[in-house]
C-alpha cells in the first residue's frame, strides 16, 4: 500500500524484495522470491516484455545430451574464458542450469524439441557440444520474456511499476536499504526493501555500433557505483562477429551464432572462407575486423543459402526488410559491440560489495564468463543466478522506516551522444594506450572507467586487444580489474 515517506516528499511502497529491470534475469528473481514468500516490488522503466532480453537470439546452454555433461560444459566455459572464469562461478552455472531449463518448461516456456519430443539442442560457437535450448528459432528471448511477464504480471505478491526509472538507490548506515524512483509523469517513488537486486542488463549500446536497443547503457552500474557498489571487468566487452551492415535502423541488426552452428559460412571480399565460423566470438571477430581492414573497403559477407532459414523467421524477416534476401545472396556483416563481460562485482549470490544490494545478468560481473562469454551462457546466468539472488535478496534484515536516505542524486546514466562514438573509436576491438588516455577524460564517468580498466589491463585476452600488448600476460591470470569510487583499478583474484 502507498504511504508517504518520512521527508513527505514522495509516494512509499514497502517490500522485502525491490528487483530494478525487468529482463529475464529481473523477472527470474521476482518469481523466486515471490514464490518462496517474499513481497516484491518490481521496476521496470519499459511496460513488461520489452526488455533487451526480449531481442536475445541465442538460447538457454545447458548440458541436456547423453553425450553431454556439466563438466564439459564447464570445460568450454573455462576455455572460452581464457584463463580469466572465475571456476566456482562456472561450475555453479554448468551444474545448476539443466534445473533452472526445466522449471522454466514447468513455467510453461515453450522450447524448440524435436521429432521425438525432446529439446532439440543447438550447437553453438566455443561449444564442443550441442547443449543450445532455443524457444522459437531466434525468438527465444521473445518466448521467455513473454511468459515470465504473464507470470509476473498475474502474481499476488509482486507489485509491477511499469514506465518507471529508478534514479537512485536508498543508502543508510552503509547498506542500500532500497531506491528512489520516478515515473514517467513525474510522480515519485521511494522502495524501501530488505534487499534490492539490479537487473538492469548491460552497456552495449555505449557504443555507437551495437547489436543493444539504445537503452543498454549501462544505467545500473552507474546507480550502483554512485551508491558505493565496487565495479569490475569493465574492460571486457565482448563484439560479436556477425552483426548486419545496412543503412538506417537495420545496422548491427544480429544475425545469430546459431545459423552459423546449422552452416552459415563468412567468405572475404575475393568469396573465399578464411576462418572457422564456430570458433569463440572474440576469434571470429577479430579475424573479420582483420579482413576488413585488409580490403581497404572490401566486405565481408555471411552466406546463408545452406541453412534452412524456416528455422530463424524473424532473422529472415528482418532481412528481407533491410533488403536482403539471404536465400539467394551472402548480407555484409561486421563486428558490433554487443556484450559486456564486466559490470558490478558480485559473489555467487548475487551480493555485491555494498551490503543489501544484489546484482544479475549483464549488469552483473561474477568473474563467470572471463575475458569472453562462451554464446547462450548469458541467458542461463540468468536463470541459475538469478534464483541465488532472489532467495539470498529476500533473507537480509529489513530496513528501518521510510527506508533510509538517499545519497543524493546519481551522476545521469544517459551518456552525452559525443560519448557513444568516443568508444566506438578509443575503446572497440582493438585498443591503444593513447586512445585510451584520451577517452579517460571523457565527460561520462562510466566511460572514464572502463577507459581506466582497459589501461590497467596492459595485455591482450580475449575481447580486451591491446595493440601495444598483443600477447596474454600469465601475471593476470584469473585477475579481476576491480573499481572502487574514483581510484585507480586494482587487480583481486575471485575464488
Amino acid at each position: 500500500m502507498l504511504a508517504r515517506d518520512a521527508s513527505g516528499r514522495a509516494d512509499a511502497l514497502v517490500a522485502d524484495v525491490a528487483v530494478i529491470g525487468a529482463g529475464a534475469a529481473g523477472l527470474w528473481a521476482a518469481l523466486v522470491a515471490a514464490g518462496a514468500g517474499a513481497r516484491v516490488v518490481l521496476v521496470s522503466r519499459s511496460p513488461l516484455a520489452q526488455s533487451a532480453s526480449y531481442w536475445a537470439q541465442g538460447g538457454v546452454a545447458a548440458a541436456f545430451a547423453a553425450d553431454d555433461s556439466p563438466a564439459s560444459h564447464a570445460a568450454d566455459t573455462l576455455t572460452a574464458g581464457r584463463s580469466l572464469s572465475r571456476r566456482s562461478a562456472v561450475e555453479v552455472l554448468c551444474r545448476e542450469a539443466p534445473a533452472r531449463v526445466d522449471e522454466l518448461l514447468d513455467a510453461g516456456v515453450r522450447f524448440d524439441a524435436d521429432r521425438h519430443g525432446a529439446l532439440a539442442l543447438g550447437l553453438e560457437g566455443g561449444h564442443s557440444r550441442r547443449r543450445v535450448a532455443h524457444a522459437g528459432g531466434s525468438a527465444t528471448g521473445r518466448r521467455i520474456t513473454r511468459q515470465l511477464s504473464a507470470l509476473v504480471a498475474g502474481h499476488d505478491r509482486i507489485v509491477v511499476l511499469e514506465g518507471t526509472t529508478a534514479g537512485c538507490l536508498a543508502v543508510s548506515e552503509g547498506r542500500c536499504v532500497g531506491l528512489r524512483a520516478a515515473t514517467a509523469a513525474g510522480r515519485r517513488l521511494a522502495v524501501a526493501a530488505a534487499g534490492t537486486v539490479m537487473a538492469t542488463g548491460g552497456a552495449a549500446a555505449l557504443w555507437q555500433r551495437t547489436t543493444n536497443p539504445r537503452g543498454a547503457i549501462g544505467a545500473g552500474m552507474t546507480l550502483a557505483h554512485a551508491a558505493g557498489a565496487a565495479l569490475a571487468d569493465l574492460e571486457l566487452v565482448q563484439f560479436h562477429p556477425t552483426a548486419l551492415v545496412a543503412a538506417g535502423d537495420h545496422d548491427g541488426f544480429l544475425i545469430t551464432e546459431a545459423i552459423r552452428g546449422e552452416g552459415a559460412i563468412l567468405l572475404d571480399a575475393g568469396g573465399e572462407r578464411f576462418v572457422n565460423e564456430l570458433a569463440p566470438r572474440d576469434h571470429v571477430a577479430t579475424a573479420i575486423q582483420e579482413r576488413l581492414h585488409a580490403s581497404g573497403g572490401g566486405q565481408v559477407r555471411l552466406d546463408m543459402r545452406a541453412v534452412d532459414l524456416e528455422r530463424f523467421p524473424n532473422v529472415a524477416a528482418t532481412l528481407m526488410r533491410a533488403g536482403f534476401d539471404a536465400t539467394r545472396e551472402p548480407v555484409p556483416v561486421a563486428p558490433a559491440a554487443h556484450y559486456t563481460m564486466g559490470g558490478i562485482a558480485t559473489d555467487l549470490d548475487g551480493r555485491s560489495t555494498l551490503p543489501g544490494l544484489y546484482a544479475v545478468g549483464e549488469c552483473a560481473c561474477s568473474g563467470l564468463h572471463g575475458a569472453n562469454r562462451l554464446a547462450s551462457n548469458s541467458l542461463a546466468e540468468c536463470f541459475v543466478f538469478g534464483r541465488r539472488a532472489g532467495l539470498a535478496a529476500m533473507a537480509e534484515p529489513a530496513p528501518g522506516p521510510g527506508g533510509g536516505p538517499a545519497p543524493g542524486e546519481a551522476p545521469d546514466p544517459v551518456p552525452p551522444r559525443p560519448t557513444r562514438a568516443a568508444l566506438w573509436r578509443l575503446a572497440g576491438l582493438t585498443r591503444t594506450p593513447a586512445d585510451l588516455l584520451e577517452l579517460s577524460r571523457d565527460p561520462f564517468p562510466l566511460a572514464r572507467a572502463i577507459a581506466a580498466c582497459a589501461l590497467a589491463r596492459a595485455e591482450s585476452r580475449g575481447a580486451h586487444q591491446r595493440s601495444d600488448r598483443p600477447a596474454t600476460d600469465p601475471a593476470l591470470d584469473g585477475l579481476h580489474a576491480v573499481v572502487d569510487g574514483n581510484d585507480a583499478p586494482r587487480f583481486e583474484r575471485w575464488e
